[in-house]
């Protein structure tokens, strides 16, 4: 009781906050909340008149950059258009089946191989290897989670709020050269102009990523997850392409992640993200979250 007490006379304002976080996150505005959660991720308040490093202006970015072609362009679905129309369809990965219900999968209908995403969120993906061992029902349960929840509660990630939920089955892509990892390469662009790569592996056991600049020098830096200098890769052959794709598809915006797949040396448009790791990922050193942060001219 008397740290409780203590808590609310030393900082009212996020004691409160705390509180509310922890049992009636929704009922909090975007501002609120984001300063509390802010707060209690960074360990500093969040100075939203005077945002500096690249998460301080993502947060901004939540509250006032609103954009309503942001609820488009993360919809991994309704983007596929938008893409093909700057790319070539192409570089989109076939759509097999759309479904506005958990209920309406049906594996009749599927090849042996194939992915179901939710379109609306990140993480609500499932893998299908062989349908002959696919077990349907686990792979539902593992969707409904994600299609039930609307994405921008995590982290008042606006751009999410309005998008109309959809299921969806894609084609199933594997690069000879890593069968088993299919590695993720992140371009983050700022005022419609690459400036860092992030490659990222091993995702579903020991998660590891790289950085690197646009003319593919490894950078000596991490971005939450560890490095992994052993795994510098050679510079990809179609580098210089999906630089040209990201720079056409981050045209015109302030800052936006652009991901792609590399399979066989042909790109593969991923998806597009306006606020990456919800903005609260730890750079290391500090300074590269300054560097980034300058790079986006806020409007």
């Amino acid at each position: 009781m008397f740290k409780k007490a203590h808590r609310y006379l030393r900082n009212p304002y996020y004691a409160l906050g705390y509180d509310l976080l922890k049992t009636h996150p929704n009922w909090m505005s975007d501002k609120y909340f984001i300063k509390v959660f802010w707060k209690q991720v960074m360990d500093y308040p969040l100075d939203l008149k005077h945002p500096e490093t690249f998460n301080e202006k993502l947060q901004w970015m939540k509250l006032y950059d609103r954009n309503p072609l942001y609820t488009l362009l993360v919809d991994k679905l309704k983007v596929k258009q938008w893409v093909a129309e700057r790319i070539g369809d192409e570089h989109v990965i076939p759509t097999l089946a759309v479904y506005d219900s958990i209920d309406d999968i049906r594996l009749e209908d599927l090849p042996n191989q194939f992915v179901l995403k939710c379109n609306h969120d990140s993480g609500g993906v499932v893998i299908c290897k062989d349908k002959g061992s696919f077990d349907l029902d686990v792979a539902k349960a593992r969707l409904r989670k994600s299609f039930d929840h609307n994405f921008y509660w995590n982290y008042r990630e606006w751009a999410y709020k309005n998008v109309e939920r959809k299921i969806f089955a894609e084609q199933f892509i594997q690069d000879k050269l890593t069968p088993e990892d299919l590695m993720d390469y992140k371009v983050f662009n700022f005022g419609g102009e690459p400036r860092l790569i992030q490659v990222d592996f091993d995702r579903f056991k020991r998660h590891k990523r790289n950085l690197y600049d646009t003319a593919w020098n490894y950078i000596e830096a991490r971005i939450q997850y560890p490095n992994a200098p052993q795994h510098i890769i050679d510079k990809p052959k179609a580098l210089e392409e999906m630089l040209r794709m990201a720079e056409r598809l981050s045209e015109g915006l302030h800052q936006v992640r652009t991901d792609f797949y590399l399979i066989d040396d042909r790109v593969y448009f991923g998806e597009m993200t306006f606020y990456h790791g919800g903005g609260y990922e730890r750079f290391e050193p500090h300074s590269l979250g300054l560097q980034m942060g300058e790079w986006i001219k806020l409007p």
